[in-house]
């Protein structure tokens, strides 16, 4: 805790918090930070930035200056993670920090923008208030990007780049990434200033982290996961799937069959995400069933087991998922289920030599109904069985 100096107050925030060391991305960026220097974090989620970047900022603020700092990110998540976040280390400063992001009502955070100091937004909910002259980003001493690869992965570049032409110059940016890709690099090429390059270890520890695959046929999919989950024992589980839809349909099966499951996915409500997130936070519920939106920015600790229902599409994604799992020294697991749909994907996660992933035979397990809406249950080779007087398309048969 010597190598870094902070407020009074903010080390008692880190203290209260239950920190006993930094990270190596806290080690390697606060001083950084501290000094003025435009710097680029790439580090992994859970790897500990928001606090590498968010102390030094709260050192910084003025009390009643206006905006200082706003800190992009891709999703309302994440946004309300780092604002919550932010609280917790400004607790014993008087820094006011709002969050903003759509899908809710626009005039609270309208109310509440002429007394904010630090601004966490998405990228389109803050151009909206550019639009609406709601915001001013005039005094803005230290822009954050915060997870800027997935940020330009959702197309978000553009958008990113008309809020700088609002931020002053003479700023102070800090990007955080978790890769560094074209769009990332074409950033930091017109928008930093001389940034100096961190780049931390994952925070996973692979060593307490064992990673399996199952070859299994696609109609037995469902009840091969069903007999995971109930075998596993104690723990957090995160089940991740390629859509929506699926994402919404293996919850509710689940369900049926006795496990404690609940969803989220970019298309719940923003009150439904949150509660989802709360419930698994709090142990109400022990298995999150998720598409990728919750694999990246996410908290979430204590998560025993990751399976993959539909593998992802390259190492990179796989990465970014497992992440979620072996943190802060605990152990953790991740299992793949390997039906013929994925096979291609899955051969593009295994290109990538690092990945130490073991195929395990196939356990006995029992076949069960899955049912992909009302009654309708899946007959064999993943066909949905329809009622027998309906032939092709619903459409009676004679007649």
């Amino acid at each position: 805790m010597d190598e870094i100096k902070l407020q009074p107050e903010l080390l008692k925030a880190f203290t209260e918090l239950g920190y006993s060391e930094w990270t190596e991305i806290q080690l390697k960026t606060i001083p950084l930070i501290q000094e003025g220097k435009d710097v680029i974090g790439q580090s992994y989620t859970g790897s500990g930035k928001t606090a590498a970047f968010g102390f030094p900022i709260l050192e910084k603020i003025e009390p009643r200056k206006g905006i200082q700092s706003l800190i992009l990110v891709p999703t309302r998540e994440l946004c309300e993670q780092v604002t919550q976040e932010m609280r917790k280390f400004a607790k014993h400063k008087r820094t006011n920090i709002l969050s903003i992001y759509g899908g809710v009502a626009i005039g609270p955070q309208m109310d509440r923008l002429p007394q904010a100091e630090i601004v966490v937004g998405t990228p389109g909910r803050i151009l909206d208030h550019i639009g609406r002259h709601t915001i001013n980003l005039t005094r803005v001493k230290i822009l954050v990007l915060d997870e800027a690869d997935k940020m330009f992965e959702m197309g978000f570049i553009d958008d990113v780049k008309e809020i700088i032409s609002y931020v002053a110059q003479n700023r102070q940016t800090l990007l955080f990434s978790a890769t560094i890709s074209t769009q990332v690099h074409e950033i930091v090429a017109n928008y930093m200033k001389n940034p100096v390059r961190i780049k931390a270890q994952s925070y996973v520890d692979e060593e307490k982290l064992t990673q399996f695959y199952y070859s299994v046929s696609n109609k037995d999919k469902f009840s091969l996961l069903s007999h995971l989950l109930q075998e596993k024992g104690s723990g957090l589980s995160i089940v991740f799937c390629a859509t929506r839809n699926r994402v919404d349909v293996i919850a509710k099966n689940l369900y049926k069959q006795g496990v404690n499951a609940i969803a989220i996915h970019g298309g719940l409500s923003q009150n439904r995400r949150k509660r989802a997130i709360d419930l698994f936070h709090g142990n109400k519920v022990d298995v999150l069933v998720a598409s990728d939106v919750a694999a990246r920015g996410l908290d979430i600790k204590n998560v025993v087991q990751i399976i993959n229902y539909d593998s992802p599409k390259n190492s990179k994604e796989y990465i970014h998922r497992i992440g979620r799992t072996a943190r802060a020294g605990s152990e953790g697991k991740v299992i793949s289920l390997i039906a013929e749909p994925d096979h291609e994907n899955f051969n593009n996660v295994l290109e990538d030599r690092s990945l130490p992933v073991e195929k395990l035979a196939l356990p006995d397990f029992k076949r069960i109904p899955f049912f992909v809406g009302e009654r309708r249950p899946m007959g064999h080779h993943g066909q949905q069985r329809y009622p027998r007087q309906h032939g092709r398309f619903g459409a009676r048969r004679g007649n």
